[in-house]
Formats: structure tokens, sequence, C-alpha cells
């Protein structure tokens, strides 16, 4: 019961994304895999460069974000 409730509430939070949020969720996560492929093939100092990228991209989703709802307000 428990698990059902949480796949609901699951479900229904990822109903209210957007396609762009999607995008930059997507966006952050693959410069993270990236990162971390270049930082464990011993190409630490351009995985920790790309590494840097997410909390930006991150960051600039939150801004879209802020923009688009006092767009609405």
């Amino acid at each position: 019961m428990v698990v059902l409730n949480r796949k609901l509430k699951l479900t229904n939070m990822l109903k209210k994304f957007t396609t762009t949020d999607k995008l930059m969720f997507l966006s952050a996560i693959l410069s993270l895999i990236f990162s971390e492929v270049l930082y464990f093939k011993r190409e630490k100092a351009d995985g920790a460069f790309i590494g840097l990228w997410v909390p930006s991209i991150l960051a600039f989703g939150i801004y879209l974000k802020l923009i688009n709802n006092s767009k609405n307000d």
C-alpha cells in the first residue's frame, strides 16, 4: 500500500513537469555522467570542468521556472 502511494505521488509529480523541465533535468544528468566518465578515464581536469556545469544547468532551469511563474501571475 505504501509503495503504491509513493508511485502515485511520483507519477503526479512527473506529470507537472513541462518539456523544458525535462530537457533541463536530462541535460544536467547527461553532463554529470559525461563528467564522471572523463574523470575515471584519468582526464580529471576536463571531468571536473564539465561537472561544474550541472549546478549551473539546474540553476538556469530554476530561473526559467521562476520567470514563467511570474508571467502567469
